[in-house]
Order: C-alpha cells, then sequence, then structure tokens
C-alpha cells in the first residue's frame, strides 16, 4: 500500500527523507512530488514545530523538488543502504514516548499477559476466566472517576487487581520511553523484535507530535511492537521489551495540524491493521480512537507541562485497542510474529505505514545519532 492514502489534497504533509551524498532532509510533498525544504531556518523538524504555525510555515517554504513519491517508496526498502533515498521517520530531536494501557480491550490483554507470566501457553485459560469476571465492564470507565474506583475495589475483592488495571482505570497514565530520538525507523524499514522474545505483536497506533511549549502540533501513524513474553514476565522488564534496536516505526509523512485537520479528527480516526506472513498466514484488525479511555489532550498534558519539561518536543503514541489473540502456530497460543512479516497500518487521514518484521540484531544497526546529525547539519552550512 501506498504511504499516502488521504482523499484531501489539501493537507500538509512532511517527512523526512535521507538524501544520497546529503543527508537528512525535511520534505514536504506537493501531489506526486517531494519538495526540500531545508533551510538555516528549519534545519530539522524541531526547529519546524517550534515555530507559531507550523502548518503555515511548512506551506510557505521554498524548497527544491528532488524525488517523485513512487522513487521514494521504491527506495524504502528493509535492506536499503545507509546512502540511499529513503523514508526516515519523522521525529529527529524529539523525545520518542508512548502511553500504555488506554483501552479496555488490550487492558484486559495485559492483565492476561501479567497472569500468564509472559507463558502463552496459559494465556487462553487465564482469558477465559479473566474475561468472567471483567467481560466488557470496564468499557466507559473514566479513569480516576468514583465508578473507576468502585470497579478497583471489586477486582480486589476478587483477586483479579493488577498494575495494568492500575494505569488504566485509576487516575494516572502510563507513559514511558519508547525509543531514543533518532532511533525509530520509517516507512519500508524492517522493524525489530529482540531475539529472546517467542510471543509478540505489533501495535497500530496514533502518533501525536507536541512541540517543546507542548502544543499538540501534527499526527502520524506508528507501530509499537509489543514482547508480550518479556513485559509479562515482569514490568521491570519494561525497557527491554520496547526499546531496541528498530523496536518502533513512526511515520510515513507528519501530518501538521491546520484549519481543515485537528485534534478531533484524531479523536474519531479509525486504524485498520493488516498482517501478512510468508507462510501464508493473514490477519487483519482494527483499532479505533472513539474507544480510547484517556482523551489524547489529557495523555499530553500527563507527559509534559510544569512538572517535566521537553525543550525539543516529544512524539507520544497513544495506545492501542487492537490485541490479536487469533492462534497462528498452535492451539490456545495465540497470534505471534514470523520473521519476514509485513505489517501495514492505515488510517484515510494519515495514509499507511508499512513494515517488514525481522529481530532486532537482523535490522541495520542505528548508527545516525544526534552528534551524527549535529556535524551533518553543520557541514551544510545550516546551523
Amino acid at each position: 500500500m501506498l504511504p499516502r492514502s488521504t482523499p484531501a489534497p489539501e493537507a500538509i504533509l512532511i517527512a523526512r527523507v535521507w538524501r544520497p551524498g546529503i543527508g537528512p532532509a525535511l520534505a514536504r510533498l506537493d501531489g506526486e512530488t517531494l519538495t526540500d525544504i531545508t533551510a538555516r531556518a528549519l534545519p530539522t523538524m524541531q526547529a519546524l514545530l517550534d515555530t507559531p504555525d507550523p502548518a503555515a510555515t511548512a506551506r510557505a517554504a521554498e524548497g527544491t523538488p528532488f524525488a517523485t513519491l513512487a522513487e521514494l517508496v521504491a527506495g524504502s526498502i528493509p535492506d536499503a543502504g545507509p546512502d540511499a533515498l529513503r523514508f526516515l521517520a519523522p521525529a529527529d530531536l524529539q523525545a520518542i514516548k508512548a502511553a500504555g494501557v488506554t483501552f479496555a480491550a488490550s487492558m484486559v490483554e495485559r492483565v492476561i499477559e501479567e497472569k500468564a507470566a509472559g507463558d502463552a501457553d496459559r494465556a487462553e485459560a487465564i482469558r477465559a476466566r479473566v474475561g468472567a469476571a471483567i467481560g466488557d465492564s470496564l468499557a466507559g470507565i473514566v479513569p480516576g472517576s468514583e465508578a473507576a474506583m468502585r470497579a478497583k475495589a471489586a477486582l480486589q475483592a476478587e483477586g483479579l487487581w493488577s498494575q495494568y488495571l492500575e494505569v488504566g482505570i485509576g487516575p494516572d497514565a502510563e507513559v514511558f520511553t519508547k525509543a531514543q530520538p533518532m532511533s525509530a525507523v520509517g516507512w519500508g524499514a524492517a522493524v525489530g523484535l529482540h531475539p529472546i522474545s517467542k510471543w509478540n505483536n505489533p501495535e497500530p497506533e496514533i502518533v501525536l507530535a507536541a512541540n517543546g511549549r507542548g502544543e499538540i502540533v501534527g499526527a502520524t501513524l506508528g507501530n509499537d511492537v509489543n514482547l508480550r513474553d518479556v513485559e509479562g514476565r515482569s514490568a521491570l522488564l519494561l525497557g527491554k521489551a520496547k526499546d531496541n534496536n528498530a523496536s518502533c516505526a513512526i511515520g510515513p509523512f507528519l501530518r501538521l495540524f491546520d484549519e481543515g485537520f485537528t485534534l478531533d479528527h484524531i479523536r474519531r480516526a479509525e486504524l485498520t491493521l493488516r498482517v501478512t506472513g510468508d507462510d501464508g498466514f493473514l490477519l487483519e484488525g482494527h483499532s479505533s480512537m472513539t474507544k480510547i479511555s484517556r482523551d489524547p489532550e489529557d495523555l499530553i498534558a500527563q507527559t509534559i507541562g510544569r512538572h517535566h519539561q521537553y525543550p525539543d518536543g516529544l512524539f507520544l503514541f497513544l495506545g492501542t485497542m487492537f490485541a490479536p489473540v487469533e492462534d497462528r502456530d498452535a492451539p490456545g497460543q495465540g497470534f505471534t510474529h514470523h520473521d519476514g512479516d509485513v505489517v501495514t497500518i492505515s488510517e484515510p487521514h494519515l495514509g499507511a505505514l508499512e513494515n517488514t518484521v525481522r529481530r532486532a540484531t537482523e535490522c541495520p544497526e542505528w548508527r545516525f545519532g544526534t552528534a551524527a546529525l549535529m556535524r551533518n547539519l553543520a557541514g551544510r552550512g545550516l546551523l
């Protein structure tokens, strides 16, 4: 699926692209042409998003056409060389954060992971027990409300309370560091699973972009790869489960908020997921932002504010309601990735994000970090 599926020709779509012999560039999609708008005033995505009106700035920016969308897609493959024309993740200097357990459906699956201690063979029996006790009773509960606290007391009485339910219906959201600045991969790249994981799945999510002032200025798509067995063994392994080589993909474009595209579009967004395997396996799923338990604006406010500043801004994964339980390898074991799976996450206003699954140790090593970016920009006279 092509990266752009939005029907709105007026959409302001900004990508970060690697230009051969040059390096990272800010690129605006003009029809089917990529225009390089990188300049001394706009050397990075961080600089663009920190302007008073990023959408107006990007729309008015002068630039140089350098490739077609078809050429960029053709170069963006899992084995693209380090100097190949290709999509990069739209985030550069921003922190990459993620909110967890923001949907009731995935909240129940997190409880199952915890009770199974990461053992996929035990998941089906536990799912039946937990489902019988909880069912859909948590759907629609406002986190931190009196109704949520009553549900908490009832679940504790049944011995089913969990740290995942605490962040799911309690007053405080789970927000963690998903990846280091500059480490996420873009459209077409390989996305990585830690080699110790045997039970894992994609997580199709909306990703919000906020600038250093905490203003939400745009949105894109993300795959917050989930290692169910690693995190299920212990929540203290969250860092090992989440932050690995190529362990998240973001893109293809950042769509900037303007008069025709706002946060309300995100609140109503409908995401679809498609996983195709070399073994002929097909998995399709759906995640509706109308089912989220916490408003996206609240999640940003719990992440950045007087309590915690991000001067370079942040990209925040908003979580997913998608938790695949369809058996793939053996009855009762549910879904897990195979190497070579192609994951496509799409949403009409944001396009489609496509990546191929590999082990993190088989993905290209992450070598171009913040220091390399600064050296590159300085050498180009952009700093």
